[in-house]
């Protein structure tokens, strides 16, 4: 056949014939599926087909004479040269040699599949899905198409829908002449995954580059849904050395809202209908699932050799999974060695509007302007914010004016966030209700820089932006690790010149994944009805309230370690106040009223009391699973809040006792130094830790009898003050001389670099800094270090 072949005959050496998307399905159907890989066969018409069709009736020349003078940021004269073209094209009958010919694949299709099946029928350009332009959902694609007439038509429409508005100003704002230009159709079988399950993976975490994780969505029914941003989908993160350790690797799990799901209508064709309630409250993979879509995805990765944009499908009937897409990720994986942070520097405290799923790690600020439909997007000017219910390749022509997306739906791999990268804008995605609560007109800043949520802020806030070129760092005269709390941003700060994290907190972890007192979960059954609705809605997909503490717990702390593993991450045991424990869901019933907390129930005397044992057990739990089941081995524990040497080797003791013992498969357990016990026994202490880190705040709030909170005293804290040097000192020779760790984890390097300096003199093995001063602190360092070694 000259005008069609075969899904399974093709190869990327036939992307000129067939387009980047069959090209990858046929390269996957010849190479992969002897590997695991599965991926429904069809056939694909041929470039040549298309271009003998653009010879009817001199079709490709009257299209070249409607396009000719356009100009595709004038939204209303693109659409009208579009319809113009589309309708050209479907008035014009296909060649007879292409019609006989796909109606023989067809036969042989039929032959092979039986009675009762459907396809897509998808458009696959010669200049899509490459490794620099992704043309995302450029042109059609139509499913559960029925019987050979309902294809031909579809292929009709799908070699019009080259020249959708959208199609039409994605070229030109990429380069690529019309001309060059040539589009093939691809019949593929479908998969049940309407009675099943679907969505988007990348091979790489599509917000920060991080290259060691898989992430997948996932939503029930048909893919489209995910794709389109019709829908909040579940997110997955897996650790990719896990995965090929056979160790468990699922890294963190997020519950979509899934409100909706695509399925086939009765005569072909699909519709969206609310998905029950039950389903909504459910994952749509299990762990199983997840970490088998993870391993296709590896494949897949590993015989391309670069980052991948991989579209899965779930067979709701034989229950197997299928690849249905796989096309090189195309903005991460071409970004070098510079990074940029953006940061919100105005005085003023913001006023949240609303807040979503945060696309690109940047700050964008105008106008809001609120768009119903794609009718009205021609308002959209230069610097405005688009705010609007959800975007598809449509409002394309438009998308580049805004300086920042908001969308009511959708997730991070929906077609607003994947546009927003691509365009290097800020995007807040999946808000609900945006477009009801931003005014029109109203002058707003889009934050997505602090982490997974995205906000949009009344006003317009100051904004800052660093740039660190990493090919300029000088080498490091010590360890200089991260304070790192929120497992959000672990993948962002791992791509910061760092040898660690020096202190990841668990109560961070606690409060923004958790949100309930542990008790409270221990206790469940015996809680009033409307404290236990109340939890019930936030452990839905857990199967019951222990396990979604432990399970959420764990995911956190895996998250931090995975980022930055193999350098070691220290995980400080939760430091949580009384005051601040009764604050978390049903924490008022058992936490005391205390008159100062910060002296009170906290640390270890709290893991040692019978009252929160059996929670501090749920921790213990916890780094359990990450460091045995998920083979993250690069995590210590600290313990913080030490008052005696004997609840020091109590809680050493309890931990061993709950499977976390010193020693075993190289765990070792910190302890923080921050009173002044901890410095003036501290050999007494070392006989029980591997090691101190040193917390500055407590120090010296204990050392001066003040609390830095009170403004009438605040004035005199000060890390440096004399008598707490001399405590930092003592500690710092005690671990050198019995050759044990010795770090800082307080705010004072941060705050202050002639301390850094100090603190490295003393001979300081680490300083744990908070990630926005790393670099500033790392040269400051660098450069003090060299001025000392330069001969006089």
């Amino acid at each position: 056949m000259q005008y069609v072949r075969r899904l399974d005959s093709l190869g990327m050496d036939d992307l000129d014939q067939v387009g980047g998307k069959n090209a990858s399905l046929g390269e996957m159907l010849s190479h992969l599926t002897q590997v695991g890989v599965r991926v429904p066969g069809g056939f694909a018409t041929t470039a040549e087909a298309f271009r003998e069709f653009l010879t009817q009736d001199d079709l490709g020349d009257r299209i070249q004479a409607c396009l000719d003078g356009l100009d595709v940021d004038d939204v209303r004269a693109l659409a009208a040269c579009g319809a113009q073209v589309r309708g050209l094209i479907m008035q014009t009958s296909l060649p007879a040699a292409l019609d006989r010919e796909i109606r023989e694949a067809w036969r042989t299709m039929a032959g092979e599949q039986g009675d009762g099946f459907s396809v897509a029928v998808r458009s696959s350009a010669t200049a899509e899905d490459l490794p620099d332009a992704s043309f995302a959902g450029q042109q059609e694609t139509y499913l559960n198409v029925c019987g050979i007439e309902a294809v031909i038509d579809r292929v009709h429409a799908v070699f019009a829908s080259l020249y959708t508005d959208r199609a039409i100003a994605y070229r030109v704002h990429q380069g690529f002449a019309d001309e060059r230009v040539c589009l093939s159709a691809g019949i593929q079988r479908m998969v049940r995954s309407d009675v099943g399950a679907s969505g988007v993976m990348f091979t790489l975490d599509t917000e920060s580059g991080f290259e060691n994780a898989v992430f997948i969505t996932a939503a029930y029914g048909l893919g489209e849904t995910v794709v389109q941003g019709a829908v909040n989908p579940d997110e997955y993160y897996v650790y990719k050395p896990a995965l090929r350790a056979n160790k468990r690797a699922v890294l963190r799990k997020e519950l979509g809202s899934k409100a909706q799901r695509m399925v086939y209508g009765d005569d072909g064709g699909v519709h969206t209908e609310d998905l029950p309630e039950e389903l909504r409250r459910t994952f749509a993979l299990s762990d199983e699932e997840i970490e088998a879509l993870a391993r296709q995805a590896l494949t897949i990765e590993e015989h391309y050799g670069r980052p991948m944009d991989i579209e899965w499908v779930r067979d709701g009937v034989d229950g197997e999974i299928y690849i249905v897409q796989a096309r090189p990720e195309t903005v991460k994986s071409r970004e070098g060695r510079v990074i940029e942070r953006y940061r919100i520097s105005d005085s003023r405290v913001p006023c949240i509007r609303v807040e979503g799923r945060s696309i690109g790690q940047r700050i964008g600020a105008g106008r809001a302007r609120v768009i119903g439909s794609v009718t009205e997007m021609d308002r959209v000017k230069e610097g405005d914010v688009l705010v609007t219910d959800m975007t598809d390749p449509d409002w394309e022509p438009i998308m580049k004016r805004a300086a920042a997306i908001v969308t009511n739906r959708g997730g991070r791999t929906c077609h607003a966030a994947i546009i927003a990268r691509e365009l290097g804008i800020p995007a807040v995605v999946g808000c609900k209700d945006a477009t009801d609560r931003i005014a029109e007109d109203e002058e707003i800043t889009v934050s997505c820089a602090e982490g997974d949520t995205g906000y949009v802020y009344a006003e317009l806030l100051d904004f800052e932006v660093d740039r660190i070129n990493l090919e300029s760092m000088p080498p490091a005269p010590m360890q200089l690790m991260l304070n790192v709390a929120n497992p959000d941003r672990a993948f962002d700060f791992a791509a910061i010149p760092n040898h660690g994290v020096g202190l990841a907190r668990i109560e961070f972890i606690i409060n923004r994944m958790i949100g309930v007192h542990p008790k409270a979960l221990l206790n469940y059954l015996s809680r009033s009805p409307a404290l236990r609705e109340q939890i019930d809605r936030r452990i839905c997909g857990y199967e019951d309230p222990v396990t979604y503490y432990v399970e959420r717990l764990a995911q956190g702390i895996a998250t931090i370690a995975a980022a930055f593993d193999p350098q070691p991450v220290i995980v400080r045991l939760s430091d949580f106040k009384s005051n601040e424990y009764a604050n978390l869901l049903g924490g008022p019933e058992y936490e005391p009223d205390e008159e100062n907390p910060m002296l009170g129930f906290r640390g270890a005397s709290r893991y040692l009391s019978k009252e929160f044992s059996d929670c501090f057990e749920l921790e213990c739990r916890a780094l359990k699973i990450v460091r045995e089941e998920m083979g993250l081995a690069n995590i210590k524990a600290m313990v913080p809040f030490v008052r005696t040497v004997e609840e020091g080797e109590g809680v050493v003791r309890l931990m061993a006792g709950q499977g976390l013992r010193r020693g075993d498969a190289g765990l070792e357990i910190i302890m923080m130094c921050e009173l002044p016990a901890n410095a003036l026994l501290a050999d007494r202490f070392l006989d029980h830790f591997d090691g101190f880190s040193i917390g500055s705040n407590d120090l010296t709030q204990l050392t001066l009898g003040l609390d830095r909170d009170s403004g009438l005293v605040a004035d005199l804290f000060d890390e440096r003050n004399d008598a707490v040097k001399a405590l930092l000192s003592m500690a710092i020779e005690a671990c050198n001389r019995r050759g044990k760790y010795i770090g800082i984890c307080g705010q004072g390097p941060s705050d202050h670099p002639d301390l850094a300096l100090w603190l490295v003199e003393q001979g300081i093995q680490s300083l744990s800094l908070n990630p926005d001063t790393v670099v500033e602190t790392w040269l400051e360092l660098a450069k003090h270090a060299q001025e000392r070694s330069a001969p006089l």
